[in-house]
């Protein structure tokens, strides 16, 4: 079986992205212990810390990881339009190399990566390591599909560029010069706002320790997703 996406995946990857979290929360009823208390009791014993305390830290750099992961989509974005990060076709036309395209070829998969591990400190630990590896998997196959595709349009441009900018691990200096592309830093934010409610849900955890607080933030945050999806749609 190919590596590559299918069509069907790609079209739908929102889904399937809905599909991989809500499987791994769901893990909780074959392992009952959260990861992040697992940790935590363990960094406790090791470090002579409370063990409440080393938990809720660990909730707390969950969250800061989610808000960088929301930092890097917003940035991403602001280079494209959303009808293109959102679009249910692969859009190869124009090779984007300015802004975060300079030190990762894709940055909005290196975001949702990082997405799985800041979620997954509120999943089980079994939920938590199928939520990165089922991630990372499925973004690199949509990546190999989206990149067959800029192969096919850009050629030997595009060669270039992927020789010059790794693929989904990030460099910290620039690969490339800059193309001259400005950030669009509103438009961006318009694309992406609903991705900070994830961290937003995290933080809200790590402050009260209610699990309503955390699933609320969630559930605002992927309706938001929705509502703006259906109104992109019917434009």
């Amino acid at each position: 079986m190919s590596m590559k996406a299918s069509e069907w995946e790609f079209r739908n990857r929102a889904m399937v992205f809905g599909i991989i979290l809500g499987l791994c929360f769901s893990l909780y009823s074959v392992d009952s212990e959260n990861a992040t208390a697992m940790l935590g009791t363990r960094i406790a014993g090791r470090v002579h810390l409370n063990e409440d305390l080393a938990t809720r830290l660990l909730f707390w750099f969950a969250a800061l990881v989610l808000a960088v992961a929301a930092l890097i989509r917003t940035w991403a974005s602001s280079y494209l339009n959303a009808s293109v990060v959102y679009a249910a076709e692969i859009k190869s036309s124009a090779l984007v190399a300015d802004g975060p395209y300079r030190h990762v070829r894709n940055p909005l998969y290196l975001a949702n990566v990082l997405m799985a591990f800041g979620l997954g400190s509120m999943m089980s630990r079994a939920g938590f390591v199928f939520a990165v590896v089922a991630m990372w998997v499925f973004c690199y196959r949509l990546i190999l599909r989206e990149e067959s595709e800029l192969r096919a349009s850009q050629g030997a441009r595009f060669e270039v560029y992927c020789r010059a900018v790794p693929r989904l691990w990030p460099a910290l200096r620039p690969g490339t010069a800059s193309a001259g592309g400005q950030p669009k830093w509103t438009e961006g934010f318009k694309a992406e706002f609903w991705y900070w409610g994830f961290a937003v849900a995290v933080a809200a955890f790590a402050i009260t320790l209610k699990l309503p607080f955390f699933f609320a933030a969630m559930a605002v945050s992927i309706g938001l997703f929705w509502i703006t999806s259906a109104i992109r749609a019917k434009r």
